[in-house]
């Protein structure tokens, strides 16, 4: 594994990057940050996919991540949160 660690594309170097400020701003409750991060994701896999700026491999793994972080985020929003005096 540390191999793919070493010889990773730049494309998947900077979706780390993306993926860790997702983290960050998930962890200190700034959910539309993660939204607006989350979204510069999507975009940025979709180019480096449609490039081929990621090897196959890359690929599926951030395609799994992906939807992993969809489905975390989804509804995930200071919008929809409920006053508390309510």
């Amino acid at each position: 594994m540390f191999w793919d660690k070493l010889f990773k594309s730049k494309a998947a170097s900077e979706m780390d990057r993306i993926i860790s400020r997702i983290d960050m701003n998930m962890s200190n409750n700034y959910k539309d940050a993660a939204q607006m991060n989350f979204a510069e994701l999507e975009k940025f896999f979709e180019e480096a996919a449609g490039k081929n700026g990621l090897k196959p491999s890359e690929k599926e793994s951030y395609g799994i991540a992906i939807d992993e972080y969809r489905a975390k985020l989804k509804g995930y929003s200071h919008k929809d949160q409920k006053p508390y005096w309510h």
